[in-house]
């Protein structure tokens, strides 16, 4: 099927917007919705293979805890949120496809304080391919200007909005300098992820990845070091330092969005796309299309 390149405001389809199904252009929100002004918003992201929503319930179980990490309850239950996703997918006669939840802050207040504003959900979902194309030689990241914050200075284990406002920044950076996407450290330094997916590096056959202490621990994360302990292969969960990045072999990204990517190059460090990422890719596939349990 050829990808849609019609504004995402402008197609037709389906929207599931606070407990119903609206037409796809009627699912719009107030100029003073208080999630626009002050980021008061949550979400999710999700892929379905061959009609069948990867770890749906791990998705719609960490939204309703994002929200509550932004002080927030979200009015529709972990059940209701997964059947509304089905249903939307349905909806739109989608097989395969990304799946995007969101709730936000309405505008019955204005203001930093928002006590007074409602809750609203909606789900979107749409045909996406492959999130950085063709990735079989590996993609190139830039190395990102801004860090990823402390965990005393934002919340950064809730999937909110406003946290992926220096994720845009550094995307738009690297992207101006030729590169797919870029890499981001923390604010000590250390290694992080990429703008919007973990990342994981091999060396000597042993995989070490992040300590996930300021950023999101992704549920495609999490699946990925299962599949490798399940070949018997040991995952280092430390602190990495951009020193040590010359002498790690391989480097791959993960994410439901970017699914496991390889990357030949981050800066001023090379990586090959090795048998070891080759697998784990393979792995991944065969699991979340239902070839393998």
């Amino acid at each position: 099927m050829a990808l849609d390149e019609r504004p995402y405001n402008d197609r037709d389809g389906w929207i599931w917007f606070d407990g119903k199904l609206v037409p796809w252009r009627e699912a719009n929100v107030h100029i003073l919705t208080h999630a626009m002004h002050y980021a008061s918003s949550v979400f999710e992201g999700q892929r379905a293979y061959n009609g069948q929503i990867f770890e749906l319930t791990r998705h719609s179980e960490r939204l309703h805890n994002s929200a509550r990490i932004l002080g927030f309850e979200i009015p529709w239950s972990v059940a209701e949120i997964d059947a509304a996703c089905i249903e939307v997918m349905k909806a739109n006669a989608l097989t395969d496809c990304y799946v995007r939840p969101v709730a936000w802050r309405g505008p019955e207040q204005m203001g930093v304080a928002a006590q007074a504003t409602k809750i609203h959900v909606a789900i979107a979902c749409w045909a996406w391919g492959a999130y950085f194309g063709d990735a079989t030689k590996g993609i190139r990241l830039d190395i990102a200007p801004w860090r990823r914050p402390a965990p005393y200075s934002a919340p950064t284990q809730a999937k909110a909005a406003g946290l992926y406002m220096i994720c845009t920044m550094s995307k738009h950076h690297a992207a101006d300098r030729g590169f797919a996407d870029a890499l981001m450290f923390d604010w000590r330094g250390q290694v992080a992820e990429a703008t919007g997916a973990n990342a994981f590096f091999i060396r000597d056959g042993k995989i070490y990845t992040p300590t996930p202490d300021c950023f999101l621990n992704g549920i495609t994360r999490q699946t990925v070091i299962g599949l490798a302990k399940k070949r018997g292969i040991e995952v280092v969960e430390r602190a990495i330092w951009p020193e040590e990045l010359e002498s790690f072999e391989q480097f791959f990204l993960t994410g439901s969005a970017a699914e496991v990517t390889p990357v030949q190059s981050a800066g001023p460090w090379n990586f090959e796309v090795g048998a070891l990422t080759l697998q784990l890719q393979k792995d991944y596939s065969d699991l979340v299309n239902g070839r393998t349990a």
